[in-house]
This record gives C-alpha cells, structure tokens and sequence, in this order.
C-alpha cells in the first residue's frame, strides 16, 4: 500500500462551489481504476472545521505503485496541473490499514495527522506503537477506514482515517469528502502491513 495527498490551497474568496462541480462531475472518473484502492475527494473550507484556508486536498491509498506512478504521469493529474499548477505530491510507504465498524457507510470527512518520528526512536518500535493506537482506533465508532503510512525521507508518520461524520476535532488536520473513489479498498490488505 502507498499513500498519498497533494493539496492545493486557494485564496480566501475562491468559489469552492467550483471544487464541488468539479468532484461532481469528474469524481466517478476513478470508480474503476485498477490499483486504486480509495481517493476520498477531500476539500477544506475557509473556517468551519478549524481550517484558515480554502483547499482541494485528495488522498489517495494505492495497491500498486504502477498505477500511482500512471497516474501522476497520466491525463488525470495534467487536469489537475492545467487547472491548479503542478502540486507538491506527499507519498508515505503504507504500516497499516484497516475498516471499521462504518465502512458501510458513505464518509463524509477524513483526518490527516502526521507525527515526525524523534530522532533517537527506533523505527520498528515506534511503528509497532503506532499500529497498536491505529488496532484500537479501527474499532471505534463512526469509522469507516483507517491506515498509517511512513517517509524516511523525513521519518514522519501519517496517520489517516476516514469517518462516517464529522472527524472528531483532535484527529488532526480535517476534510470534507465530496466523493470517495474505492475500486480496489479489498486489495489494500487488513491489519498491519510489515
């Protein structure tokens, strides 16, 4: 599993509504795509969950590096470079992933949080750590999804989980999610991932 974000922050005055045509109208373009395991079409909106600023922020869970790597060379993200400018593209190699008692349900918000791993900590203790919060946070209610990824370009880890409602207001950055792409959510694997 690989995990993924770019975000795109708008000026103050933008016309989300113009995100939410886009998602809309395009989102259902990636239902299908094959090593894809789920794009939640996230978007922040200029204060209401503690945000300070308009943003288009899509993550992405890959089964296969292949099709991110398609992707990000492909028609679909040019979209993207010709309506935005070429974003900076965060990637984290997956730890863990796992549904939860909501995955049934439509999610209306994820939560992004990514926690540098001090310089003195062992990686495989601290991911064996993290793992053990994320087996708990799998099972609690009003989530859908939940995976935790790693850069050792930083050492920072990821931790991202959607919700059926609202993210709850210490689970980190926030997002609304317009749509979620999910042809391939079975393929990402259950449990942790190393």
């Amino acid at each position: 599993m690989h995990a993924m974000q770019y975000v795109r922050t708008l000026p103050a005055d933008y016309d989300m509504g113009i995100i939410r045509n886009r998602v809309r109208t395009r989102g259902h373009l990636l239902d299908d795509l094959d090593g894809l395991g789920l794009k939640a079409y996230g978007i922040r909106v200029r204060g209401t969950d503690g945000s300070p600023v308009n943003a288009y922020a899509p993550f992405y869970l890959w089964t296969d590096p292949r099709a991110m790597n398609s992707f990000l060379a492909g028609d679909g993200f040019r979209g993207v470079i010709r309506d935005f400018g070429r974003p900076p593209v965060h990637h984290w190699q997956g730890l863990f992933h796992h549904a939860g008692p909501a995955a049934d349900a439509v999610p209306r918000s994820y939560s992004l949080r990514s926690v540098p791993l001090p310089e003195d900590a062992d990686p495989g203790t601290a991911f064996a750590e993290a793992v053990a919060g994320h087996e708990q946070l799998a099972r609690t209610a009003g989530v859908h999804t939940t995976a935790m990824a790693y850069s050792p370009g930083n050492w920072e880890i990821a931790h991202f989980t959607l919700w059926a409602g609202e993210a709850p207001d210490d689970a980190g950055d926030r997002y609304r999610v317009l749509h979620l792409s999910a042809p391939g959510i079975g393929a990402l694997g259950e449990g942790r991932l190393w």
